[in-house]
């Protein structure tokens, strides 16, 4: 599972014109998922997401959770997270789990944020044309893979 964290002061995404999540302060989740993920990966990953600290505490260090900084979290489904480039200059998706397997991936993913933050987790439409606005905030971003952990 592949993630892009981003640290925003507001987010939505919205397809055909029509906003289907959005948020305020908090963490834009991109989320992709490969054919070999495993409720361990999606456990450690809505765990991980939860608790980074990477929002400003009182003296300006980043030491805070989203929970402890008042933030909220909205959720998009990302397939092209697994891209590869290796070969030419037409990306690849074969890495990518087909959607009958991401989205309940997905699904189960948000329902596992969505627990671990104590509050629900807005989305976009898995499988939509999606656009996806924020402003990031810092600029904060990060990615992590839960099969290399850094």
């Amino acid at each position: 599972m592949r993630v892009v964290i981003q640290r925003v002061s507001e987010a939505h995404v919205s397809v055909e014109g029509e906003i289907t999540g959005s948020i305020r302060h908090g963490l834009l989740v991109l989320a992709g998922f490969s054919d070999d993920e495993s409720e361990t990966d999606l456990d450690w990953m809505a765990q991980k997401i939860v608790r980074l600290r990477i929002f400003a505490d009182g003296e300006g260090v980043m030491n805070l959770d989203v929970q402890q900084a008042g933030g909220r979290i909205l959720a998009v489904s990302q397939f092209t997270l697994y891209a590869s480039t290796k070969k030419g200059n037409r990306p690849s998706w074969s890495r990518a789990a087909r959607g009958e397997i991401s989205q309940p991936l997905f699904d189960r993913f948000v329902g596992k944020l969505a627990t671990a933050l104590g509050q629900p987790v807005p989305t976009g439409v898995f499988g939509a044309d999606m656009q996806v606005h924020l402003v990031n905030d810092g600029p904060v971003t990060l990615t992590i893979d839960s099969k290399s952990p850094e």
